[in-house]
């Protein structure tokens, strides 16, 4: 019997994989899908196949000694990578500012994996971690359940949370093979290492295939297969689609004005989200944009929109899309991650990306996402060392995102002047880049949007032959 579990993590897993067609194309073409859901079991009330089975995993929480040995493992990937600026960034911003035990023990570990980060030293740091985590009572737990459930393989959705790595343990003690999808564009590039050593990757595209070969240089090329994403599958999806008139309705919107969406990065990242807001909107207000608009805004779905609630009582006329996604789980360690999307959610977002005339983000992924829908593209970095506004600047050079800007697919506005000549300019000339965005789009997502689901199951099935 061919059985196939998939390890859903969080939220954007159980969007691109649980909301595309995956599933569905799944069953096709195994005998019966077990879902290891990192979420709560309620997520899934939907899914009414014989063929289906849903297993919520019990949360594990690292120990002192597992979280060392992993620090030592990612630091060690940063370290041995650091000459990619995304890489060192992260190394850089991750050391610590005080000198509290925690902190010296970091402190101790970059000093170390500053001479020692070879490969061999990553894989023993990582034996060691496991090994810390062997005996842990949930581990013990993964290891019986999959003793029972015998899939012929587990499919990762997510490469890197800590959290999962009882599990992917639990499936090597049990000779299961395992396989991962690279979770985004930006991960290999910039990111610390993967959760464990997995046997075959599915990755976006041959660039990305590239990038994992050279970070993980005991990869087999054989082993990494390029599937495109199901992170953009929803777009071709009839389930998904709405009409123009019916989007202008939701959102007040005036069908005689263009609609400029500016997409918002969480707090984290985008403490300059409301500064560029302010700035757009009083172009508009003071007729410093050459065209009749309107701004909508659409907030980061991994927050709330209260940090805006001074721009939203000074600004009433700016539209705003607070993406629908429920909490739907409390005291997760990465509670982020449980927040999952509504139908209702991916259906606003498709009809945004297909209604709006421009794009402005932060050097989001949601330039990608416009991009599909040939939408010009302007992404603000305000923020630099010297003028006092959180440094976003520097994102420019991190290397996935430095493929955007040298394709010349995007501008890029670092200041309220350009910002707005910019927005005249796209305006007025929407096509200017069309060629350029066609271009980025075969580098980034390396195959076609239609049929995602179905040859990602068909990888994975192969798998097993």
């Amino acid at each position: 019997m061919k059985k196939l579990g998939i390890v859903i993590t969080d939220g954007v897993g159980f969007r691109n994989f649980v909301m595309s067609d995956f599933l569905a194309e799944a069953v096709s073409q195994f005998d019966k899908i077990i879902i290891y859901s990192g979420l709560s079991e309620s997520c899934y009330p939907d899914l009414n196949n014989p063929k289906l089975e849903i297993k919520e995993l019990a949360v594990f929480k690292e120990g002192k000694a597992t979280w060392a040995f992993r620090k030592w493992k990612e630091i060690a990937h940063l370290q041995k990578n650091k000459k990619f600026y995304g890489m060192n960034d992260n190394l850089v911003s991750g050391y610590p500012k005080n000198n509290s035990l925690r902190s010296l023990l970091i402190k101790g570990i970059y000093l170390f994996t500053k001479y020692i980060n070879g490969n061999s030293s990553m894989l023993f740091a990582e034996k060691l971690q496991f090994l810390s985590f062997s005996k842990n009572r949930i581990t013990k737990e993964y290891i019986e359940l999959l003793k029972t459930d015998t899939p012929s393989q587990l499919f990762f959705t997510h490469q890197r949370p800590p959290y999962l790595a009882p599990f992917l343990y639990a499936a090597i003690k049990s000779k299961i093979p395992t396989s991962t999808f690279i979770f985004s564009w930006d991960n290999l590039a910039s990111k610390g290492r993967m959760l464990g050593t997995f046997d075959k990757f599915l990755v976006w595209s041959k660039l990305m295939k590239e990038e994992l070969l050279y970070f993980y240089s005991n990869t087999k090329e054989q082993d990494v297969q390029i599937v495109g994403t199901p992170q953009f599958e929803p777009y071709v999806l009839d389930e998904y689609k709405s009409s123009k008139e019916s989007f202008l309705s939701k959102f007040g919107l005036d069908k005689s004005k263009k609609i400029i969406c500016y997409s918002c990065a969480d707090v984290s990242i985008g403490p300059n989200d409301p500064i560029v807001i302010r700035t757009i909107a009083e172009a508009i207000r003071n007729n410093e944009i050459k065209f009749d608009v309107q701004l909508l805004v659409r907030t980061s779905p991994a927050e709330d929109d209260s940090r805006f609630k001074i721009l939203r009582d000074e600004f009433p006329e700016i539209i705003w899309n607070v993406p629908k996604w429920v909490l739907t789980r409390e005291n997760h360690q990465e509670s982020w991650s449980q927040r999952i999307p509504s139908q209702e959610d991916i259906m606003d977002l498709r009809a945004l990306l297909e209604n709006s005339d421009l794009s402005i983000n932060m050097c989001s992924t949601m330039s990608l996402d416009f991009m599909l829908f040939d939408k010009p593209v302007i992404n603000t970095v305000f923020g630099n060392l010297e003028n006092g506004l959180y440094n976003d600047q520097r994102f420019l050079n991190y290397d996935h995102y430095k493929k955007v800007i040298d394709g010349n697919a995007v501008t890029i506005a670092k200041d309220k002047r350009k910002l707005v000549d910019q927005i005249n300019k796209a305006l007025n000339n929407p096509e200017e880049r069309k060629q350029e965005r066609i271009e980025m789009i075969n580098l980034q997502i390396g195959q076609s949007l239609q049929g995602t689901s179905k040859r990602i199951a068909s990888t994975l099935a192969k798998f097993n032959e």
